[in-house]
């Protein structure tokens, strides 16, 4: 759910081939979300596959709602998801505000590291909540890892640069969990903010490349959907990078993942 001149075209099923330990962070913000009264109407920012959006609608059974992606690829599948009291919309985060209380509980998962300057939006979306509504996002915090340096320095080396310099940054792409607390308390909610790393284990051959197709490699898959052979030649670069900087243990390769949560209920 990106600006639409710089989106990357998704693939909704690499992203689900780790659907496990994508969800687990939905699931840790989902324990921690406690509104004053049940939601009766519920957004989903950037709901992706659709198949957090669903969880929202099982845990709160009587309320409306709607998951909001400017993915086409995202949202047909999302679509497969869909009730009479789930729906799916498409929307562009940047430009999405809800109207003044409209909704009792704004969710948005993985979706702010993609939305340049979203602490300058998050004002418009509070406006969204009724009088006690709550904000609740998580935001990977791992941008210094390897799986993201070690892509940033390909891209910026002699080979690749005309071409792919700047293509899918994320540095500097979140703030910290001190700005997030600042930023939520100053707008008049009660905040809650932490900050987990998960020591994830994934499994077979070239793991943590596979990760990234489904999320940091996007950008530059899609600037190089049209030349399938620098796209190769690219990746098996990236792949043998990674391979020595996460090798593998016999229970699995450890790919190390810190996200951000935060969660604000107006007062």
């Amino acid at each position: 759910m990106t600006a639409r001149d710089s989106s990357p075209v998704w693939d909704p099923a690499q992203y689900l081939r780790h659907a496990g330990h994508r969800t687990r962070p939905f699931l840790d913000l989902l324990a921690r979300i406690a509104p004053p009264r049940d939601p009766a109407r519920i957004a989903d920012l950037g709901c992706g596959a659709g198949n957090v959006t669903r969880l929202l609608a099982d845990r709160w059974p009587n309320a409306r709602v709607t998951g909001f992606d400017d993915s086409p690829q995202m949202l047909a599948r999302a679509a497969e998801h869909a009730t009479d009291r789930l729906t799916f919309a498409r929307a562009d985060a940047t430009t999405w505000a809800p109207a003044p209380a409209s909704y009792d509980l704004i969710v948005s998962h993985a979706l702010l590291q993609w939305v340049p300057g979203h602490t300058a939006l998050i004002p418009a979306w509070l406006e969204g909540l009724t009088p006690t509504g709550t904000f609740a996002f998580q935001v990977p915090g791992n941008f210094d890892a390897p799986s993201h340096t070690i892509l940033a320095e390909l891209r910026e080396s002699p080979r690749w640069r005309s071409r792919l310099s700047g293509v899918g940054d994320r540095s500097g792409a979140v703030e910290t969990p001190a700005r997030y607390l600042s930023l939520l308390t100053s707008l008049g909610c009660a905040a809650d903010v932490w900050e987990t790393t998960y020591l994830q284990l994934l499994p077979g051959e070239d793991p943590v490349l596979d990760w990234v197709k489904g999320t940091a490699l996007r950008p530059v898959l899609t600037a190089l959907a049209d030349d399938p052979e620098a796209a190769a030649a690219f990746t098996a670069s990236y792949a043998a990078a990674l391979r020595a900087a996460y090798p593998p243990t016999p229970a699995g390769t450890v790919f190390p993942f810190r996200r951000i949560f935060a969660i604000g209920t107006r007062r």
